[in-house]
């Protein structure tokens, strides 16, 4: 199998840190694509032109990372990452929307701010992402105990995307009034899969 994929983008380190939970990193190949370099030929593999994207041995072009996640899930035989009961699958599944959809607003934010030139810049559209980001992570900071339950894709999620914030608004420090959040996030951190993976410029 192949993983096109880049290595600071969050929903490439879901994707990556679910590889080595499953046990299945060492049977997949990463090969480093710049989702933005119109040579990458990125739209031969995701119609869609973005990573991460995966490629099974029978040449099935697997993408968007909550389905490449689930693939995984379906490969490996250890403990379910995608829990079997209806609640704590529920759980899972919503903690990983969240998570999604935080760093959705998080990257329109950055693309607007950072690739934009500064005259076109829409400040009013950056405030609406970061207000849809600041409360959204009050969300699991008050459903703290969702946080508690064994390794899932949505505690997977919730890490990576917090490690995001880290990486591109580290200033804005997310922890302030998240004290329950960001001791969960600090204990998660010290998982291998998640020092393997840390983002590098």
């Amino acid at each position: 199998m192949q993983l096109r994929y880049s290595p600071t983008l969050p929903y490439v380190r879901k994707v990556s840190v679910m590889m080595i939970e499953t046990g299945l990193s060492g049977q997949i190949d990463r090969v480093l694509t710049k989702p933005w370099d119109p040579q990458a030929d990125l739209g031969g593999t995701n119609p869609l032109g973005k990573v991460p994207a995966l490629i099974t041995p029978d040449g099935a072009e697997i993408f968007d990372s909550r389905v490449i996640c689930e693939h995984l899930e379906a490969m490996h035989d250890g403990e379910p990452l995608f829990p079997l009961e209806p609640k704590p699958r529920s759980v899972a599944l919503r903690l990983q929307a969240l998570a999604d959809g935080i760093l959705d607003a998080v990257i329109l934010r950055l693309v607007e701010e950072r690739r934009r030139p500064g005259e076109y810049c829409r400040p009013v559209w950056c405030d609406c992402q970061a207000t849809a980001m600041n409360r959204s992570l009050d969300w699991p900071e008050e459903q703290r105990s969702l946080l508690d339950s064994p390794l899932t894709i949505g505690s997977i999620a919730v890490g990576c995307m917090l490690g995001y914030l880290d990486f591109r608004y580290a200033a804005q420090n997310w922890r302030e009034g998240r004290h329950g959040l960001a001791s969960c996030y600090s204990a998660f951190a010290q998982r291998p899969s998640m020092h393997d993976t840390v983002p590098v410029q």
